[in-house]
């Protein structure tokens, strides 16, 4: 059984507290692993220039190539964690063990971080908006208009708490190193694969492994990492992202509210749309925040749900290494059966329709995990409770309202594909401030372009632009 210590800057540090994560079906315990508490984190985060300062010595372009590098690495190579060593099959198979999520979305999820690895010039470039990257390091330089232009680190480090759920969330921090700041991770209790293995491949791949800390734990180590750190990110619920709304240190990522709007011009066809709602809502095992948790529409929302149910419906629980599994398995004690008392109370209501019902119970309890198989519910109306819902597994409502009511009613959205012909409809929808991400057409929710900000731009998170002038016989010395 391998154990994972926690590691600061660098340093593997024993703890007096030792946790073991348990295989999510069996009840075997999968690892070992070190707890930080919060007195280290406030002690260590004292020296977080000095990780700044590392890789400022490294230029951004050289640290984009080892990224690159260590995308082989984290895909394909066998990789220190704790006192073992770790394959990929390993990597996925233990993922797996530990989160519920099958095997084969593991890997999925390691390919979508080694592209994001390997098109770090391309995704900096676009967020950065075509901004030199030694403005960034030096913090001051010409644009090519020949304006001076400065941009201000506003931490040494990156904090981030991580969660449990989606291994897909690690993308977002992932540009951090290249952006020359140090990565400070508190990984998720059932997660701590992703964030270890990643960084095993930075350090493979020429990374200085002192600017690395990981502080497993549970909540001590993750209310002092977002105290200590001067920018931080964690995942987590509505009650989360309302307790750090206005402070600009924390980026709190929360539900996503992803939602499915068909307009008037095209709902009569809605046949031809069927695949990317049921793709949007399933995918993945409807727990990424990009996940359709709400499907809209004017008329026909009721044999839209019939035909997405009839598609999504039928799904069972299988087993994680099963290449169809489709499912992802709650793994914390009477989570699911919770979830599910939830959904029940919300369709006593009139007007609210259960669209699987007829393909079988939603609830499959077994002795040590359970599963919620895919549900689609039907709503009268936006009025409806359930229809301000979302949860962690295939979950959507389908919604009946009004066209000209729609944008007003949806509520915060992450990712919203509006689908209609409407000029005036597209225009609405651009400047409808509550939609994070926006696709006009018939785009799954679920499918991101990289190139593009998630929920804010990190660039616009970590630096400050700001006014900075120069005498002109400087110049020559950044030109």
């Amino acid at each position: 059984m391998i154990e994972i210590p926690v590691i600061r800057w660098g340093k593997e540090y024993k703890s007096l507290e030792v946790k073991d994560v348990y295989h999510f079906s069996t009840g075997e315990p999968v690892a070992k692993v070190h707890y930080a508490n919060g007195g280290i984190i406030k002690r260590d985060m004292r020296s977080a220039q000095k990780a700044r300062t590392i890789l400022r010595d490294i230029p951004i372009s050289e640290l984009i190539d080892r990224v690159a590098k260590a995308a082989d690495y984290y895909e394909n190579a066998t990789l220190p964690i704790g006192d073992g060593m770790q394959t990929p099959e390993d990597f996925a198979r233990q993922q797996s063990s530990t989160t519920g999520l099958p095997e084969h979305m593991c890997k999925g999820n390691m390919s979508k971080n080694s592209f994001v690895l390997r098109n770090m010039g391309k995704i900096l470039d676009c967020l950065t908006r075509g901004l030199p990257l030694d403005v960034l390091s030096r913090g001051w330089g010409i644009e090519d208009r020949g304006v001076v232009v400065s941009y201000q680190a506003q931490s040494p480090v990156l904090g981030a708490v991580l969660p449990s759920n989606s291994p897909g969330v690690h993308t977002l921090w992932l540009p951090v190193i290249p952006l020359q700041l140090g990565l400070v991770l508190k990984p998720g209790p059932q997660e701590p694969w992703t964030p270890y293995r990643m960084m095993a491949a930075f350090i493979e791949a020429g990374i200085p492994k002192e600017v690395f800390c990981m502080y497993p734990g549970e909540a001590e180590p993750g209310a002092a990492l977002l105290e200590s750190c001067d920018r931080a990110m964690i995942f987590g619920g509505t009650p989360t992202v309302e307790r750090y709304k206005g402070n600009p240190k924390v980026q709190a990522h929360g539900p996503g509210f992803s939602k499915i709007l068909l307009a008037d011009d095209v709902v009569d066809d809605w046949e031809q749309y069927v695949d990317i709602i049921a793709e949007s809502i399933y995918i993945n095992s409807g727990r990424g925040c990009i996940n359709c948790s709400g499907v809209w529409a004017s008329r026909h929302t009721k044999e839209i749900a019939a035909a997405v149910a009839e598609r999504i419906g039928p799904i069972e629980a299988k087993e994680p290494d099963d290449p169809e599994a489709a499912l992802a398995a709650f793994t914390v004690d009477g989570m699911a059966k919770a979830v599910w008392g939830m959904i029940e109370n919300d369709l006593n209501e009139d007007g609210v329709t259960d669209m699987t019902a007829q393909y079988g119970d939603r609830l499959v309890e077994q002795e040590r995990c359970a599963y919620l198989r895919p549900m689609v519910i039907h709503c009268e109306s936006p009025e409806k409770e359930v229809a301000k819902k979302e949860y962690m597994f295939p979950f959507s409502t389908f919604v009946e309202c009004p066209e000209e009511q729609m944008l007003a009613k949806i509520g915060p959205t992450l990712c919203g594909t509006v689908i209609t012909n409407k000029p005036e409809l597209i225009r609405a929808a651009s400047d409808a401030t509550h939609i994070d991400r926006l696709n006009v057409g018939p785009i799954p929710t679920s499918k991101l372009n990289w190139l593009q900000p998630h929920e804010g731009n990190i660039i616009d998170f970590l630096f400050r632009s700001r006014a900075y002038q120069v005498p002109e016989e400087m110049l020559a010395t950044v030109s």
